[in-house]
């Protein structure tokens, strides 16, 4: 895989994506492969989230001034998404909100992912050299071995991101 940061980010989201079509494929009475699913999800936006809060938004924010605002608001989506997987990470697959918080989740990390890849990401392209890419990308592979792989409290998640805001 590339070490282009872009690239390995994106290569996330199609992986995300995946699973959503999955979920949403999977059917009223699929319990077991739905919280299988979800439990793989909540995995994977938990790196994600982790890696682009850690790595990613702190290296643009510094290099490129201009999309603070971009990168504030991707922190406060990502805080969401946190803790929405947090809630259904202690759900059971039958419980009468399950599959209505996994469609809530889904349509806020959707337009989240849309927003970067169409928005934020050619700017950032823009932006940095390729060398600097792949640096933040090289920085976001350390991390992703590092990365929790379950949600944090929202508390903890939070002391994290203001942090890294101040």
């Amino acid at each position: 895989m590339s070490s282009d940061a872009i690239v390995m980010l994106k290569a996330d989201h199609k992986e995300i994506r995946r699973l959503y079509r999955e979920f949403q494929a999977a059917g009223d009475r699929a319990g077991k492969k739905k919280a299988k699913l979800v439990g793989q999800i909540i995995e994977l936006l938990t790196v994600h989230t982790y890696i682009e809060n850690e790595v990613m938004y702190p290296e643009v924010r510094a290099l490129l001034p201009a999309l603070e605002d971009d990168v504030l608001e991707s922190y406060e989506e990502h805080h969401v998404a946190d803790v929405l997987c947090m809630e259904l990470a202690g759900m059971a697959p039958d419980a009468e909100r399950f599959d209505a918080k996994t469609t809530v989740l889904i349509e806020n990390v959707s337009h989240h992912i849309e927003e970067e890849e169409g928005e934020w990401f050619p700017q950032v392209r823009a932006g940095l050299s390729r060398k600097q890419l792949q640096e933040i990308g090289a920085r976001l592979e350390e991390a992703r071995a590092k990365a929790p792989r379950s949600p944090a409290q929202p508390s903890a998640m939070k002391k994290t991101i203001d942090a890294v805001i101040s």
